[in-house]
């Protein structure tokens, strides 16, 4: 059975839900998560830079360009764009968290492990840990595929006028983070986070990411109690366009930043030292949001957001 790692255990007694183990989180797949992998078109992948540091993307294709062809290894059929920051990273041996998401079913699945072949045609992961998480914050929405030329990479040092206001706009995030080095059950991750259309809230390059119920595993903030870095990945469902920043994370464990908010429990700070965006990354389109149920136990923040 696969156990939480140290910083997880912390995250959750820090909130008041320790959980010890669970059959919930397995060194293996089901075969109903493997089954679920094979149907996607798009898989969110997060991954360790030259410092260390997590690197967020996203990999899309064809239904059945995922495939688990056993119950501890998962084969991708695609690779990023050269162009992509992230691509240089997806080297055998290299640590990878995964989120296999359908916006259209509210279903997800995580898988964490490491790379065990990488080349041209795509890549295997052996898995370490495979999750299941609860549908809750997820905006539904479906997508079809069109034709798609992504734009050169766009450095940011800042948030500029555009992609702040992808953030401000902004109903749907992706985190990715890792364990610090040493921990055993650790490793690269990636997770969804969901709310209202501004549940992030932006002060400069400095954004606040309230902390909803969920399934009280903590896999994410227990990461960032040891290893602060993070990367936000905002897709523009619009436009097909992906914004990443990576910076630099604090936890606020008394809820007073989030007081504001109704339906937070806590929050978590994130100050932008980087990032890229991408234009037309993903050869996706997707329909108009339908608001997650959850979302009706929840509130906006008190008072406008900073330039």
């Amino acid at each position: 059975m696969a156990s939480f790692h140290a910083d997880e255990l912390i995250a959750q007694a820090r909130a008041g839900h320790v959980l010890g183990e669970t059959p919930a989180i397995r060194p293996f797949m089901t075969e109903q998560h493997r089954t679920f992998f094979g149907g996607l078109r798009y898989l969110l992948v997060g991954v360790v830079d030259e410092a260390g540091a997590p690197v967020a993307s996203l990999l899309t294709g064809p239904p059945g360009f995922v495939q688990a062809p056993d119950t501890t290894h998962i084969g991708i059929a695609a690779m990023l764009d050269p162009a992509d920051p992230a691509a240089r990273f997806l080297l055998p041996g290299a640590e990878i968290g995964i989120l296999g998401i359908d916006l259209a079913t509210r279903r997800r699945n995580r898988a964490n492990g490491r790379i065990l072949r990488s080349d041209s045609d795509g890549l295997t992961m052996e898995v370490a840990q495979s999750f299941g998480n609860c549908p809750q914050y997820i905006q539904r929405r479906t997508t079809e595929p069109v034709p798609s030329r992504p734009g050169p990479t766009e450095r940011l040092t800042r948030l500029d006028a555009e992609a702040a206001a992808l953030v401000n706009a902004a109903d749907t995030l992706f985190v990715a983070s890792r364990a610090r080095d040493g921990l055993r059950d650790g490793g690269a991750d990636i997770s969804h986070r969901g709310g209202r259309p501004g549940f992030v809230r932006r002060v400069g390059d400095v954004l606040t990411v309230p902390d909803f119920a969920g399934n009280r595993y903590f896999n994410t903030l227990g990461n960032l109690i040891g290893e602060p870095r993070a990367a936000l990945l905002f897709p523009d469902f619009a436009r097909g366009d992906i914004l990443v920043l990576q910076g630099r994370t604090e936890i606020d464990w008394t809820g007073a930043a989030a007081a504001s908010l109704v339906g937070a429990q806590r929050s978590w700070s994130f100050t932008v030292e980087g990032g890229w965006r991408r234009r037309a990354a993903m050869p996706l389109r997707w329909s108009a949001p339908e608001p997650a149920p959850q979302l009706a136990r929840t509130g906006l923040w008190d008072g406008p957001a900073a330039a």
